[in-house]
C-alpha cells in the first residue's frame, strides 16, 4: 500500500499543481489586461505597470482558493483515466486494490487538499487581498463601499452608537467618520464628525479634526445644543479594524475568525447577519468540497477504454467543476432571498455533489 499511495499521491499532486498553474496563468493574464485600463487612468498618480503586476499577483491566492476544488477534480480525473487507459489500475485491482481501499487512499489525499484550501482561503488570501486593496488605493484613492460608506452599530452600557465610516485610507486609517450616540430610550445625545480616525490599541478610536454636537434636555423648553470643535477626541469602542474592514471589503475575502467575530457583533447589536453567516458557513464547507471531488473522480478509473477518450473525460471534469461553482453561488443568493438556514445553504452544493459522486461510485464500481 505504501507503493500504491506514493503512486497515487505523486501523480495526483503533480497533475493538480500543473492544472492550477495553467489556470492561474490564464487568470493572471486576463487580470493584467483588465488592469491596464487603471494604469492609463491613474498613471499621473504614479500607478505604473510594475504596481499593476504587483496588484494582480496579490490576487493569485484568492484565485487559488476558488480554483482548488476544480483543479483537484480535473487533475484526479486525468490521473484515474490515464491509469485506466494504460491498464495500470487493472493491474492494481488484480493485486488486491479493492474499491473501498482505493476510496480510502484517495480520501486521505483529499484531506490534504482540504487543509491546503482552508489555509489559503483563511490566512493567505485575506492578507494578500487586503494588501492589494491598500496598494491600489494608494494611487487610486480610498477603499470605500458605495457613496454612503459602511454603517456599524454598537451597544454600550450608557446607550447605543450608529457609526458611519466613509472609506479606508491607504495608511489603514478611516476617513469621513460620523458617530451618532443615542440613549437607552432612543433619543439622540450627540453627533460627532471627524475627517480622519485611527485605531488605538486600548479599545478606542482617535478622532482628528472633530466637530462634536451635544444635545441635552428632555423637553423643548429646557433642551439646548452645544457644539465643540476639537483637534482630537478619543472614543471608547469595541469596534476594531477587522470589523470595519469586513463592513467595507467583500466578506468572502475575510478570514473565518474575522467573519465569526463580526457576526457576533451584529447579533449583539440586533443587526441582520444572514449574508455574513452564509459566507461564514461557505468558508467552513468550501474546503470540504475537495473530498467530494476526489470521490467523484474515482469511478473514472473503472471505465474500460484503451485509446483516446481522456480529453472527453477531462472536459467533463471541467464542466462538473464549473457547475459546482455556479451552483454554489446561485444557492447562496437563493438561500439569502428565501431565508434558508445559513449552514444548510452553504452545505447544500456539497451535499448534492456528494450524493452524485457516491451514486456514481456505487453504480460504476460496486454494481459493475
Amino acid at each position: 500500500m505504501k507503493t500504491i499511495r506514493r503512486l497515487f499521491y505523486g501523480e495526483v499532486v503533480t497533475t493538480v499543481m500543473l492544472v492550477t498553474l495553467g489556470f492561474i496563468g490564464l487568470f493572471y493574464f486576463f487580470d493584467f489586461v483588465d488592469e491596464l485600463q487603471a494604469v492609463g487612468r491613474y498613471k499621473a498618480a504614479g500607478y505604473t505597470i510594475p504596481y499593476a503586476l504587483m496588484f494582480v499577483a496579490l490576487m493569485i491566492p484568492s484565485h487559488i482558493y476558488e480554483l482548488l476544488p476544480i483543479t483537484v477534480l480535473i487533475g484526479t480525473i486525468f490521473v484515474m483515466a490515464r491509469l485506466a487507459q494504460s491498464s495500470e489500475f487493472t493491474i492494481l485491482r488484480t493485486s488486491g486494490l479493492g474499491p473501498w481501499r482505493a476510496l480510502r487512499t484517495l480520501f486521505a489525499l483529499g484531506v490534504g487538499f482540504v487543509a491546503l484550501t482552508f489555509a489559503v482561503g483563511d490566512y493567505l488570501a485575506p492578507i494578500a487581498d487586503r494588501s492589494g486593496q491598500l496598494l491600489k488605493s494608494r494611487y487610486q484613492g480610498n477603499v470605500t463601499v458605495g457613496k454612503t460608506g459602511a454603517w456599524l452599530k454598537e451597544k454600550q452600557a450608557q446607550g447605543q452608537y450608529a457609526v458611519n465610516v466613509g472609506a479606508l485610507a491607504p495608511d489603514a486609517s478611516m476617513r469621513d467618520v460620523r458617530i451618532f450616540e443615542f440613549d437607552n430610550q432612543g433619543a439622540l445625545v450627540s453627533m460627532t464628525q471627524s475627517k480622519t480616525a485611527r485605531f488605538s490599541d486600548d479599545a478606542s478610536w482617535l478622532l482628528e479634526q472633530v466637530d462634536r454636537t451635544e444635545f441635552s434636555g428632555n423637553n423643548a423648553e429646557a433642551s439646548h445644543v452645544e457644539r465643540t470643535i476639537l483637534d482630537k477626541f478619543r472614543w471608547s469602542t469595541e469596534v476594531n479594524a477587522e470589523m470595519v474592514a469586513t463592513a467595507i471589503l467583500r466578506p468572502e475575502r475575510m478570514g473565518t475568525v474575522d467573519l465569526f467575530q463580526y457576526i457576533q457583533h451584529l447579533n449583539f447589536n440586533g443587526q441582520s447577519s444572514q449574508k455574513y453567516e452564509i459566507q461564514f458557513w461557505k468558508k467552513v464547507f468550501y474546503p470540504l468540497s475537495c473530498l467530494v471531488m476526489v470521490v467523484l473522480a474515482l469511478p473514472f478509473a473503472y471505465l474500460h477504454f484503451r485509446s483516446g477518450g481522456i480529453a472527453t473525460y477531462v472536459f467533463g471534469g471541467v464542466m462538473a467543476g464549473i457547475s459546482f461553482v455556479l451552483l454554489n453561488n446561485v444557492l447562496g443568493d437563493l438561500g439569502a432571498l428565501q431565508g434558508w438556514q445559513p449552514w444548510f445553504t452553504a452545505a447544500l452544493p456539497g451535499l448534492i455533489y456528494s450524493m452524485v459522486s457516491l451514486a456514481a461510485f456505487a453504480w460504476l464500481v460496486i454494481r459493475r
